[in-house]
């Protein structure tokens, strides 16, 4: 018997995109299963069915790629834009394999971003159930008290609800800026950002350092390398992976 997964776990396994993003491809209409518009909900037979996005056929590609890119300001978190702006699949172009990011920076923020066609890895470190660290060098405006590090430190209410208890260290002071560093255990989108933007701090500058075990390190800005097997490694168990397992 055929074994059938998820449809939305087939795109990400082969490098369509996020999970998340595959779904609102699907909702979208854009997906079809053997000639048929797909749901939400479908499961395929990978060995079997013909899956096209926007009438191109997904191929099943069994090399799984992990990637880190040191991501500039300016750059988008998509592998594709409408509106022709700078994104970051013009900076891994020539991968030769179609990836896709784990989780996102925004436009003005750099540092380590991830790129995998594993879908199952993705999805484990963006799980919000998985609490996979993630430390950023932020600069703040125009100083900062114990009280606010306090409040970063133990939570803040954004969007309703609160943030998860983070680690805030401070680097470095000097006369109107002040950098700090910033271990969070969640991955909302904007975060920090908006932690600070309750606490009526201006973030000038936001870097992210490291996810997980793996570290941005020397790794020049716009600059791509692969990860290495030991890397993979404690990055899959950061996030709960068995190696020997997948699930469907």
């Amino acid at each position: 018997m055929a074994e059938l997964v998820r449809l939305q776990k087939f795109m990400a396994d082969n490098g369509v995109a996020s999970r998340r993003k595959s779904e609102e491809l699907i909702a979208s209409g854009k997906v079809k299963v053997n000639g048929a518009v797909a749901s939400i909900g479908d499961k395929i037979d990978p060995k079997h069915d013909k899956v096209t996005v926007s009438g191109k056929r997904i191929t099943v590609d069994n090399e799984l790629v992990y990637i880190m890119l040191h991501k500039p300001r300016g750059f988008i978190t998509t592998m594709s834009d409408e509106r022709d702006r700078n994104c970051v699949a013009q900076l891994v172009s020539d991968v030769g394999k179609r990836v896709y990011p784990i989780g996102r920076l925004d436009r003005e923020s750099e540092g380590l971003l991830l790129l995998t066609n594993d879908g199952e890895l993705a999805n484990a470190i963006t799980h919000p159930k998985k609490h996979v660290p993630k430390t950023y060098r932020v600069t703040v405006r125009p100083s900062i008290s114990e009280e606010q590090i306090t409040k970063l430190t133990t939570g803040i209410n954004i969007d309703g609800r609160m943030t998860a208890p983070s680690e805030v260290h401070v680097l470095e002071r000097q006369e109107g800026r002040v950098v700090i560093s910033i271990t969070i255990y969640e991955g909302r989108n904007r975060q920090i950002r908006k932690m600070c933007e309750a606490l009526s701090l201006e973030v000038a500058r936001l870097k992210r350092l490291q996810i997980g075990p793996v570290k941005l390190g020397m790794l020049p800005q716009g600059k791509y390398r692969f990860l290495t097997d030991d890397e993979v490694r404690k990055l899959k168990i950061a996030a709960g992976i068995d190696n020997k397992s997948k699930r469907s």
